[in-house]
C-alpha cells in the first residue's frame, strides 16, 4: 500500500472515532438543556464526602476514573504521527522523499488541521442552544406539583459547607430571601425522587406523568429522545436505581428565575433492548456508577421547580 493511501486510511479512521464518540446514545435521559447564563460553564463540583454537608447521604460512592479528553488524545496522536514522520525524514531520507515525494510534514499538519476542524464542526452541531427556561403554573408546593413537599420546615436552614462553596451559600441565601421555606436538604430529597421518576418516564418512552417537573424546552428534548427510541423499536431499561449522593453544588438567581444544580452519584442498571428480539443492543445488565449534574429552575419565590438541564460529570 502506498504511503499516501495509508495516510488517508488513518485519517478516515480518526474521523470514524469522532463520529462514534459524538453520536447519540440509546441510553437514559441524555445530556443537554439550558442553565441560563451558565449554560456554557461546567457545574461546580461537590464538596468532599468527608466534609460536613447535611444534604449528602452516608453511603460512600466510588468515583469512576475520568477518561482522557478526546481532544487531547486526538491531537496527541496527530502530533506523534507528525513527529514520527519528521524523524523518519531526518534519519532515513524522508522515506523515499517525504512519503513517496507527495506527503511531507506540512501536509501532515494540514491534514491534522482538517481533522480538528471536522471535530469542532461535529461538536458544534450537537451543542444545545440555551433558551430561557420558565416553569409553568403548578401546585402551591415549593418543590413541584403532585402534592409532595419535602420541606423540613423552618426558613433558616443552612449548609455546613467548606469555604470553597461560598458561592453556593450566597446563592442559597438569595433564594431564601424570596422563599423563607426553602430548605437545601428537602430540595435534595425532592430531586432524588425527580431523578428516579424522570428516568422511569424515559424507560416508558412517555414523559406525560413528569411533564410538570420539566421545563417546556427540556420536556420537548427528552420526549424527542423517547420518540427516537420508539421509532427504532428499542426500549431503554433503567433498573435498580440507588442514589448514593445528592448534593446541591450551585444556586443563583437571574432574570427573575431561581436556579439550583444538584450533583448525583448513582448506581443503576442501564441497557437498551430491541423490541422485536428482546436482545440487549447497548449497555449492560450489571450495575454501573454514574455522576451527573441536574439543574432545576423556577420563577423567583415559592413556586414549583422544573428540570432544565442534565450534564454528565
Amino acid at each position: 500500500m502506498k504511503p499516501r493511501a495509508l495516510l488517508i486510511l488513518i485519517g478516515v479512521a480518526l474521523v470514524s472515532l469522532l463520529l462514534t464518540d459524538t453520536a447519540s446514545v440509546w441510553a437514559r435521559a441524555g445530556s443537554g438543556g439550558s442553565r441560563g447564563s451558565r449554560s456554557y460553564s461546567s457545574p461546580a463540583t461537590p464538596s468532599s464526602p468527608s466534609s460536613p454537608s447535611r444534604v449528602t447521604t452516608p453511603t460512600t460512592t466510588s468515583t469512576p476514573q475520568q477518561r482522557p479528553g478526546m481532544f487531547g488524545g486526538l491531537m496527541g496522536g496527530l502530533a506523534g504521527f507528525a513527529l514520527g514522520g519528521l524523524l523518519g525524514s531526518m534519519l532515513f531520507g524522508g522515506l523515499g522523499g517525504g512519503f513517496g515525494g507527495g506527503v511531507g510534514l506540512l501536509e501532515l499538519l494540514l491534514i491534522g488541521g482538517a481533522i480538528f476542524f471536522l471535530f469542532r464542526m461535529l461538536r458544534g452541531r450537537q451543542a444545545t442552544t440555551p433558551e430561557p427556561a420558565y416553569a409553568g403554573a403548578g401546585s402551591s408546593s415549593a418543590y413541584g406539583a403532585g402534592g409532595q413537599d419535602w420541606s423540613t420546615g423552618g426558613g433558616g436552614a443552612t449548609l455546613e459547607a467548606s469555604p470553597s462553596v461560598s458561592d453556593l451559600e450566597r446563592g442559597l441565601g438569595h433564594i431564601r430571601g424570596m422563599d423563607s421555606s426553602f430548605d437545601p436538604d428537602g430540595f435534595a430529597e425532592w430531586a432524588k425522587v425527580a431523578f428516579t421518576d424522570i428516568q422511569g418516564g424515559v424507560a416508558k418512552r412517555d414523559l406525560s406523568a413528569v411533564q410538570d417537573r420539566l421545563t417546556p424546552q427540556e420536556y420537548a428534548r427528552l420526549q424527542a429522545q423517547c420518540d427516537q427510541l420508539r421509532g427504532a423499536r428499542r426500549t431503554n431499561r433503567i433498573e435498580r436505581v440507588r442514589v448514593g449522593r445528592a448534593q446541591p453544588t450551585e444556586a443563583w438567581q437571574e432574570s427573575g428565575q431561581d436556579w439550583v444544580t444538584v450533583y448525583f452519584a448513582v448506581s443503576l442498571v442501564d441497557y437498551t433492548v430491541d423490541d422485536t428480539t428482546g436482545a440487549v443492543v447497548e449497555g449492560t445488565t450489571t450495575p454501573v456508577d454514574i455522576e451527573e449534574y441536574w439543574t432545576f429552575t423556577r420563577p423567583v419565590g415559592p413556586k414549583p421547580w422544573r428540570l432544565s438541564a442534565i450534564q454528565t460529570a
